[in-house]
């Protein structure tokens, strides 16, 4: 539920999280988090979020985010802020 107490926050990923099921996990680790918004690859090899919810739950998934899955390698995660996405469960979207 997005509401006066959510944040919401843009992170691009970059390193080896293409191929390495960073975005299935990362849509995992949003719904578990009770998050709203999306992750998806980008054309130039990186990885997009948008996340919102709780600051709590948002800063959790935030750390998650500099480790990936085990099979990521990330180099660089940049966060800024972000538009709160439309409301719904986290998901993953076509490649931009």
């Amino acid at each position: 539920m997005l509401d006066d107490a959510t944040v919401s926050r843009h992170l691009t990923i970059r390193g080896r999280v293409q191929g390495v099921y960073y975005r299935a996990s990362a849509q995992a680790e949003g719904v578990r988090l009770g998050l709203a918004g999306w992750v998806r690859n980008r054309r130039d090899g990186s990885v997009e979020a948008l996340v919102a919810g709780p600051e709590t739950a948002v800063e959790h998934f935030i750390t998650w985010a500099r480790r990936g899955p085990p099979a990521a390698h990330v180099q660089e995660l940049v966060v800024a802020e972000g538009p709160l996405p439309e409301p719904g469960p986290f998901s993953v979207r076509p490649t931009a």
